[in-house]
């Protein structure tokens, strides 16, 4: 099975992170953390990202505020499907970040979720290893009628109620 690789620029994009791994964990999909800056460690996150497919990875989820350079600069250096997450924070609260992350340049794509989006951009890493990977989508299949039930559940209470 392929692995995703989640790169942060910082610590402090942790709790967004977190959102993507615990939600990898409950599909049994393995992966890998690391925190690189595209400003501060542009060699590591370069490395990191030119060697990504030969390591085992599938698909790779960067996660940085303000400027959010980081989805980029990876997203230049493979060509493994990239997720951006905006993370808020400086003074536009995520915006800034939005931007940065959307406006790619032709020829080096960045799929972007939400801010904050760290829940979806697993998903979403998850559903493009699903296209070879017959367990990972029947993992989906089944999160996806989970959660339709609960949705199903809170409608059946509110009708009871009124």
């Amino acid at each position: 099975m392929k692995r995703i690789g989640i790169i942060m620029g910082s610590d402090s994009d942790l709790p967004i992170i977190k959102k993507a791994t615990d939600m990898l964990t409950a599909l049994e999909i393995p992966f890998e953390v690391h925190i690189y800056s595209a400003h501060r460690t542009p060699v590591e996150a370069r490395d990191f990202a030119v060697n990504a497919r030969e390591r085992g990875f599938g698909a790779l989820i960067c996660a940085a505020g303000m400027a959010a350079h980081l989805a980029g600069a990876i997203a230049a250096n493979t060509t493994l499907p990239v997720i951006g997450i905006p993370c808020k924070g400086g003074m536009m609260d995520g915006l800034d970040a939005l931007l940065a992350t959307v406006q790619m340049p032709t020829g080096i794509p960045v799929a972007t979720v939400a801010v904050n989006g760290g829940a979806n951009a697993a998903l979403l890493a998850a559903q493009i290893l699903s296209v070879s990977d017959p367990e990972i989508a029947a993992k989906l299949d089944a999160k996806r009628a989970a959660d339709a039930a609960v949705v199903l559940a809170k409608d059946a209470s509110v009708m009871a109620k009124l």
